[in-house]
């Protein structure tokens, strides 16, 4: 018997085959085998990245509808890595003086 992965929706363990693409009968989730992979984040020097690390800003960032930046050197604690809603940001984190903020990880190095 084939080893299939769960479904990455529902987490499902009980996916078929049906030619090319693989089915969720739980959640009626249709996938391709490499989408169950797992996503693996890495920081700007190529370090993978977990929930719960602490990351420093590279660069500064100007944040729209504030009235300063975040500073270089910004240090960030407790992020939780998301899949992007807009394709762009996977990190969810707060950050001191600001806030809930999403980030990308293309702007943060691991601390």
């Amino acid at each position: 018997m084939e080893n299939l992965p769960n479904c990455p929706q529902c987490k499902s363990e009980y996916v078929y085959s049906d030619g090319s693409v693989l089915i969720c009968p739980e959640c009626s989730l249709e996938f391709q085998p490499e989408d169950a992979a797992e996503k693996v984040y890495k920081d700007v020097n190529g370090v993978v990245l977990t929930d719960g690390d602490t990351v420093i800003v590279t660069q500064t960032l100007k944040v729209k509808g504030a009235s300063s930046d975040i500073k270089k050197g910004t240090k960030v604690k407790n992020i939780r890595l998301v899949e992007p809603e807009d394709g762009v940001h996977d990190i969810s984190c707060k950050i001191p003086g600001f806030g809930s903020m999403m980030l990308k990880t293309s702007v943060v190095k691991k601390a």
